[in-house]
């Protein structure tokens, strides 16, 4: 049976660290403010100036994941690239990194799912290699989320909490009878909370981009109502555990590591408590790196690597829930 493993992982930062303090320099916030409500101490953005796009960031984390997995450019059949933020509208960033990876014409996926949308990767990638259509994918999860950002004091409740990063797998296909690699995986959405987390423009339903009335209402910026993400999240975020977990036949006691989506540090911890996890088994880094979108669980993934907390039979669940509103878990064994 051909099973989708993950042969390497890698993550990229941006040089600019942004503390809680360099924020109160820009807006009326304080240290403490952000850290009682979002658990977040520093975020990386990418300095003001550079002539980067989102792309570029991904493209940093793939050499890394493509040289430790021994791969050449050339090596993916196919790109899997996750991201919110597009170096251009139109085309996605997965045409932009292909060609900068110069590893020939191959096929790139981009997938716009937001704070899920690594999560959606990992199960298209499964999907393929399983299928036999491919064998080899290179999956990028990377934002670039501060050139979106009006970093004001209206603005704060969303300023504060994203940020810029990139973070990459190779993932290949094995023949093996053993159960290992991609498990499970259970996704859901629900539409009438797409105006919970949202960018209006340019994409709007109706009107001229330029139209005076968005342009008031500020639809260029992202909007969140906290509120209702938080309460979803809470609640969603137990139920889809306990469906991957059904789908897979494992129990959570089954898990070795809980790996959510870094969107609020109180989310997670609501989270954990739901379901009684102990502390050592859910992993969160939003406190050093701020809500990176569709970066925020393979970055995870490669500070695991790197800190070895992981060893081969471990059991991982991946799970997170964002903008549409999307949720889902997908459970990986680590060969």
């Amino acid at each position: 049976m051909k099973r989708a493993i993950i042969k390497s992982t890698a993550r990229y930062l941006p040089a600019n660290r942004v503390t809680n303090e360099d924020l109160t320099h820009m807006m009326d916030t304080t240290d403490e403010w952000i850290r009682q409500r979002t658990g977040i101490e520093a975020r990386y953005w990418v300095p003001d100036g550079d002539d980067v796009g989102t792309s570029d960031l991904a493209l940093e984390a793939s050499r890394v994941a493509l040289g430790r997995a021994g791969w050449a450019p050339s090596d993916p059949d196919l790109i899997v690239m996750a991201t919110m933020t597009s170096d251009t509208y139109i085309p996605g960033a997965g045409a932009h990194l292909q060609d900068k990876l110069g590893g020939g014409y191959k096929p790139a996926l981009d997938i716009r799912q937001q704070c899920t949308g690594f999560l959606h990767g990992l199960e298209v990638c499964d999907a393929y290699i399983r299928s036999g259509l491919v064998r080899k994918v290179l999956l990028v999860g990377a934002d670039y989320q501060s050139r979106f950002m009006e970093k004001t004091t209206a603005n704060r409740d969303t300023a504060v909490i994203f940020a810029d990063g990139a973070g990459a797998v190779c993932i290949a296909a094995e023949e093996t009878d053993a159960a290992v690699g991609i498990l499970a995986s259970v996704f859901h959405a629900d539409g009438k909370h797409a105006n919970a987390l949202q960018v209006g423009i340019p994409a709007r339903k109706s009107g001229y981009a330029m139209d005076p009335d968005m342009l008031a209402n500020r639809e260029y910026f992202p909007y969140m109502d906290g509120r209702t993400v938080f309460k979803m999240a809470v609640t969603r975020l137990p139920e889809v555990a306990g469906e991957v977990l059904a789908k897979a036949g494992l129990e959570l006691a089954d898990i070795d590591m809980v790996v959510p989506h870094q969107a609020n540090l109180r989310i997670n911890e609501a989270f954990r408590d739901r379901l009684k996890l102990p502390e050592e088994k859910i992993y969160n880094n939003i406190q050093e790196y701020g809500n990176t979108t569709s970066a925020t669980i393979p970055i995870a993934m490669d500070e695991l690597m790197e800190k070895k907390m992981l060893k081969p039979g471990d059991n991982v669940l991946f799970i997170g829930l964002g903008a549409g509103l999307t949720w889902g878990g997908v459970i990986y064994r680590l060969p």
